[in-house]
């Protein structure tokens, strides 16, 4: 098995991740669908916890005791966790800009590319932090500043390219759309074979790199924005992904607790044999999606980043279809 789902706590940690599931996709449909929600969502509440963060670690360098003990200063401590909460964020605004057309950016043609670069951008984050485990524990362990037990190795490297390669399976950059209803930025041209691709290495860096959060983040939290896609928002998954992904950063940032040491808490088996499989699996599917994508843009005759390439294909008609 990959993770540890079996004793005492078994039921609690299924029951926990059908509520991180279904609250997700809840929030996403609450943030996306008004304005307002949107706002709320992305501007006000990332403001308050702005204010929350500097406050704890002010009050934590001046020797506070209830900042030293606080739950966010002990356990959530990774540069990592404050970068991934406040790309995803810029992300949101950036996306509810263009689905609204804010000001002279949200209607310029030149910012249409902003998806693909604040998307590249979270995944190098991961690609760094991917590497950074290789480096700090080549063959053996190394315990990272919030105390968990990480292997560094060849799953790492694997993951770390299948990331790089992920970058470049993004196609169609100014391909960006409003959806007729104002509720969605749509991607069409962002199909399965990128959000497959996506899944498996994004689900393989938390594997790697997360071992005791991963159960979470790297299932409910990536399987929320892919159902909704799928289902009932063709074209909008990385407006679901990011809003989704901004929205489990900031509550896990405030209440680590539910991860980490609660009934809730699970663990990845955190085998290294185990996360080379992932790995290797991870990395042969970006290199699918690449060799799919570069043999495709050969037939038709274009650029595959600058032009869209799935016209024509199931998915990308059916986003196509709800854009304004």
């Amino acid at each position: 098995m990959l993770f540890q789902v079996y004793g005492d706590n078994a039921v609690y940690q299924w029951i926990g991740w059908i509520l991180v599931f279904c609250c997700l996709i809840g929030a996403n449909e609450l943030a996306r669908r008004t304005k307002a929600g949107g706002v709320i969502a992305f501007l006000v509440v990332p403001a308050v916890l702005t204010v929350y963060f500097i406050t704890i670690y002010t009050a934590a360098a001046m020797g506070a005791e209830w900042a030293l003990n606080n739950p966010t200063y002990v356990h959530m401590t990774s540069w990592f966790h404050y970068a991934k909460l406040y790309a995803a964020t810029i992300g949101c605004i950036g996306f509810m800009a263009l689905k609204y057309k804010w000001g002279s950016i949200g209607k310029s043609h030149w910012f249409k590319c902003f998806p693909f670069v604040i998307v590249a951008i979270n995944i190098l984050i991961a690609v760094v932090s991917d590497f950074e485990s290789a480096i700090r524990g080549w063959g053996t362990t190394w315990i990272s500043t919030e105390g968990v037990t990480l292997y560094g190795g060849w799953h790492n490297v694997f993951n770390g390219v299948a990331g790089i390669l992920n970058i470049f399976c993004m196609t169609g950059w100014f391909g960006i759309y409003a959806s007729k209803k104002k509720d969605d930025m749509l991607w069409p041209d962002m199909t399965w074979v990128f959000i497959v691709a996506y899944d498996l290495w994004n689900f393989c860096y938390t594997y790697n790199c997360l071992p005791t959060h991963s159960w979470y983040c790297g299932l409910a939290l990536l399987l929320a924005p892919t159902v909704a896609n799928f289902f009932w928002n063709k074209g909008g998954w990385i407006q679901n992904r990011a809003f989704t992904l901004a929205i489990w950063c900031m509550f896990a940032q405030v209440f680590p607790m539910f991860q980490d040491y609660s009934v809730f808490s699970t663990q990845s088996v955190n085998n290294p044999n185990v996360n080379l499989v992932v790995s290797l699996i991870a990395l042969v599917a970006n290199v699918l999606a690449l060799g799919y994508i570069l043999v495709r843009a050969k037939k038709q005759g274009v650029n595959p980043w600058m032009q869209e390439i799935f016209k024509g294909t199931k998915d990308y008609e059916q986003a196509i279809t709800r854009a304004a």
